[in-house]
């Protein structure tokens, strides 16, 4: 998997009617920068709003997953996603004229073909996963779904699906790496059965659905006037049906199991509304649109509150930044060196390592009976490694100095002792204007959380 950030070389172009809108529209993927994730924009609606792809925002799962945002929304995403997670695109603007994403050819083969065509760009951010501790689960027991996602530092999905039907059977299907994707899953097209056509119709639904795009299992007995019926639904002059096929008009599956491989594919698309590439190992019996999206709430839920556990930390690991390197940037000397480690740097945020010693200078007048490192130098040494951080925005940062101007909401939440070691982590919490950076800053000691405040700093250039 991608360690750094990814967009389009170029923007590329796809035209078709959308599945249940029957609506014709023109999709373009749009190159971005860095961290700008996924976004949607209706193009012809006034004022060309833009819809985040966000879990959040789903607010229909009938058939497939539509997104909206005061008041615009967007039919059928899945399929784009699922492409854009297999080829670990992070950052592009998909802009739309119409209101439902094209079908295509019913599967999402033509997206990564169109991709690929214009090629990936490698962005100077690295990516951020969501990387579990536990496993999470999602089941509903009257519909026998079940569906997990395990922690595993790779990406696999397997899923199962059974229909009760002669034609189809108990399925499953596997995804092992992002390689394999377009192979073996990204041709599968989107399917139902002959008996949910008459339902799904009478919901305004598939009004541009056809034996083009979609595979149609027949699961019972149909007579000739069902066939007629069924033709010119689908404006056909005929459509036919051989006993041993299962299928109308004797549509060939490219699989013996391409329904449960579109299943799989649906279940990447619809997870990559968690908004962050994920690491696991995903199990999904019986999935479908609503069970997809409740999983992603629940692995969005899981991360968030991770966001506050301690940064991983392995004191084998080479730094970026030794002791040394940092304060040839910083303008520290004894005993203001405070920070021994850079340990991870990206466009958002820093972590860096303290290691507190019973040698510190100012253990020897501040409680010395039971010594304590002092709060304000916890914030000295977190302003420190954020420092850093502002520095890394400049191109010449040996031209600039880093001035510590605030706190805000600032909580000691336990003593810091000697032995301890201090892993602290600030992030970004708005663009840097006018040399001001804003940044949460976090000090642990392992699993705990032992100071957190904002920080306000200024980047000033040298005179």
């Amino acid at each position: 998997m991608n360690s750094k950030q990814h967009t389009l070389k170029d923007s590329v172009q796809f035209s078709g009617k959308g599945l249940h809108t029957g609506a014709k529209a023109n999709m373009t993927l749009v190159p971005t920068g860095i961290d700008h994730g996924i976004k949607f924009q209706r193009t012809d609606l006034e004022g060309e709003p833009i819809i985040e792809a966000n879990v959040d925002l789903v607010t229909d799962v009938s058939r497939g997953t539509t997104l909206e945002k005061n008041g615009a929304k967007v039919y059928t995403v899945e399929h784009v996603l699922s492409a854009l997670v297999a080829l670990q695109v992070d950052n592009v603007l998909i802009q739309l004229d119409g209101p439902e994403i094209p079908i295509m050819d019913g599967s999402a083969i033509d997206f990564v073909n169109g991709i690929e065509k214009v090629g990936l760009e490698e962005q100077n951010a690295f990516r951020e996963y969501i990387e579990l501790d536990h496993a999470i689960y999602y089941q509903e027991s009257d519909r026998e779904v079940d569906m997990a996602i395990l922690p595993l530092d790779d990406y696999r999905v397997t899923v199962m699906v059974d229909y009760n039907s002669d034609v189809l059977g108990s399925q499953h299907a596997t995804l092992n790496e992002f390689a394999d994707y377009k192979k073996d899953i990204a041709p599968c097209r989107t399917f139902c059965f002959v008996n949910e056509l008459e339902a799904l119709l009478s919901q305004g639904l598939i009004k541009g659905g056809d034996l083009d795009n979609a595979v149609v299992v027949v699961d019972r007995s149909v007579t000739s006037a069902d066939l007629d019926r069924l033709a010119k639904v689908f404006g056909k002059e005929n459509i036919e049906i051989k006993e041993e096929d299962g299928f109308l008009n004797n549509t060939r599956v490219r699989f013996k199991n391409e329904p449960a491989r579109h299943k799989l594919l649906d279940v990447i698309g619809d997870l990559a509304l968690v908004g962050k590439p994920i690491k696991g190992q995903i199990l999904a019996a019986r999935p479908g649109h609503a069970a997809n999206v409740e999983l992603a709430k629940r692995i969005k839920k899981a991360y968030k509150s991770k966001k506050r556990k301690a940064p991983k930390y392995n004191p084998a690991e080479k730094p970026l930044l030794n002791a040394t390197e940092i304060y040839q940037a910083l303008p520290h000397d004894h005993p203001f060196k405070l920070v021994d480690k850079i340990v991870y740097l990206d466009q958002k945020s820093v972590v860096g390592v303290k290691n507190v010693s019973i040698t510190e200078p100012f253990f020897a007048g501040h409680f010395p009976d039971n010594p304590v490192m002092p709060g304000v130098l916890q914030l000295e040494t977190m302003a420190q490694v954020g420092g850093i951080f502002v520095l890394n925005t400049v191109e010449d940062p040996e031209n600039y100095w880093t001035f510590f101007m605030g706190v805000k909401e600032c909580k000691f939440r336990k003593p810091v002792l000697p032995g301890d070691t201090l892993v602290i982590r600030c992030e970004l919490l708005a663009p840097i204007k006018r040399g001001i950076a804003q940044m949460k800053g976090e000090a642990f000691v392992g699993d705990t959380l032992v100071c957190e405040t904002e920080i306000l700093a200024n980047i000033t250039r040298k005179q």
